[in-house]
């Protein structure tokens, strides 16, 4: 396992450790076990045999490069994203930045008729490939709910099938760098845990993806097997898990050759939907480590702070941190 650039902070390490690769086409009961495992180890996992077909990948994929082809005056007019849109290197509205542009999409039909030059074909490959890693992310989580031993199977993936939902989908395109340049520009997209339940990641087979589920050290995700999705827990569901399962600090580095492309889906509740840890999942002796709390309250916590913020401690019992706005 390679990584192009490495940070210059001397005080991070690198280290080589696969993340599980998952067959879904296996015994379930022992897939659902290895799901809750590399949930709650590493917060990462890929999933091969996952059902999305692979004409459902290409037509977006083939999408996303078209657009990302365009001329930067064609490509600003599907922007700014604010909060949907087109964006070039300025992430989110509080000062993050990096060497990426992107086009972030709502996951309810699109509206947007100056992202392609045709826009029913770029709107029906969107909501194709919407519906099927959808598909996966609810199959995904209700193998998580009944490896954790929740009666109701469907507490999970009920968040995503709202009709409601929150979801996104983001398509990120990390051009090459002169060597030259990667002094001063290798980061892509800056460290930071994503704030949903699930997120539902294909990439090229180019190299960049990093987590880091202990502090100072980095694990390179390799974009093999070519057919995988990669899946992390997003901050909401490890507070469903009452902190069972992790989600875990990642970054996107730039590559000096090769230009990176990665579709990320970001499985989200609705706005008014509660998070709250299942009763099953509580006992005295682990008693609720996360107040409940609406999807939309959390949303505006995360986007009131930098990218690389903690968040999620605010929502903890107890806490000394009840101003979520500061």
């Amino acid at each position: 396992m390679v990584v192009a650039h490495q940070p210059s902070n001397e005080q991070e390490k690198l280290r080589d450790i696969e993340l599980p690769i998952i067959d879904l086409m296996a015994e379930r009961s022992q897939v659902s076990k290895l799901i809750v495992k590399a949930s709650e180890n590493l917060g990462f996992f890929k999933v091969i045999n996952h059902g999305v077909p692979q004409h459902v990948i290409k037509a977006m994929e083939d999408e996303s490069y078209g657009f990302f082809s365009k001329p930067a005056s064609q490509k600003q007019r599907a922007g700014p994203a604010n909060p949907y849109g087109y964006g070039c290197k300025n992430i989110g509205f509080n000062g993050d930045y990096g060497e990426v542009e992107y086009l972030l999409l709502h996951t309810n039909p699109l509206s947007n008729s100056t992202i392609s030059n045709d826009p029913t074909l770029f709107r029906c490959a969107v909501n194709g490939y919407v519906e099927a890693v959808r598909e996966l992310a609810c199959e995904i989580l209700e193998l998580m709910a009944e490896g954790l031993g929740v009666p109701d199977t469907s507490v999970l993936s009920n968040f995503l099938r709202d009709s409601h939902s929150d979801s996104l989908l983001r398509l990120n395109h990390y051009p090459p760098l002169q060597l030259l340049q990667l002094v001063n520009n290798r980061i892509g997209f800056g460290e930071h845990t994503d704030p949903q339940i699930l997120t539902i990641l294909r990439s090229n087979d180019v190299p960049g993806l990093q987590i880091s589920p202990q502090d100072g050290f980095w694990i390179p995700v390799s974009p093999h097997p070519s057919t995988a999705f990669c899946v992390n827990v997003g901050d909401a569901l490890q507070a469903l898990t009452n902190g069972r399962f992790l989600s875990v600090r990642h970054r996107a580095m730039v590559n000096s050759c090769r230009r990176r492309m990665s579709m990320a889906y970001f499985g989200a509740p609705a706005p008014n939907a509660r998070i709250a840890c299942p009763h099953k999942l509580l006992s005295p002796h682990e008693p609720n480590l996360y107040r409940p709390f609406t999807w939309d309250e959390y949303k505006k916590a995360t986007y009131s702070r930098k990218l690389g913020d903690t968040r999620l401690h605010f929502f903890r019992v107890q806490s000394d941190h009840d101003d979520l706005t500061e």
